[in-house]
């Protein structure tokens, strides 16, 4: 159930960007900086992070490991103005992949995430399932709002 609300929502995020143009995956909705462009960017991020990174415990991937975080912690949203759909969608597409194999690798719903937080050893990999589901879930909302303000688009 989990992996399916899970890939649910990497799909709907997938489908609201679809048939825009360049310039309208780029619009925001002031006073918001967000678009889907930077969206789409994000969670590939978050993709890598959680179950590469974290669960895992590989070291963040490209583009991530050269990331200036400390000088725009927003990177990952900041930084999707300058490029492609293709390759934003590119990028996402690996980072579901990435995921879905570590994923498959993993036996139980029980195992410990490989990288832990200070005051975060007992974290599991549920614990991370359901945290995506949340993370992608928000951000169907925002996608959501930012489509119907492009074309009228509704609904999943």
């Amino acid at each position: 159930m989990l992996f399916s609300f899970l890939d649910y929502y990497r799909a709907v995020i997938r489908r609201k960007a679809e048939g825009l143009s360049d310039a309208e995956v780029r619009t925001t909705c002031p006073p918001s900086s967000m678009n889907l462009i930077g969206m789409i960017k994000h969670l590939a991020f978050v993709e890598d992070y959680w179950f590469g990174h974290r669960l895992a415990g590989n070291e963040p991937c490209h583009p991530w490991d050269l990331a200036p975080w400390q000088q725009d912690p927003d990177w990952d949203w900041n930084s999707a103005i300058d490029d492609s759909q293709h390759e934003v969608f590119a990028l996402f597409d690996r980072a579901v992949d990435a995921s879905r194999s570590i994923q498959s690798r993993i036996d139980t719903l029980s195992a410990r995430v490989a990288r832990p937080s200070a005051g975060e050893e007992d974290m599991t990999f549920r614990w991370i399932l359901v945290h995506m589901i949340e993370e992608y879930a928000r951000h169907a909302g925002h996608a959501d709002l930012l489509r119907e303000r492009l074309d009228g688009q509704t609904g999943d």
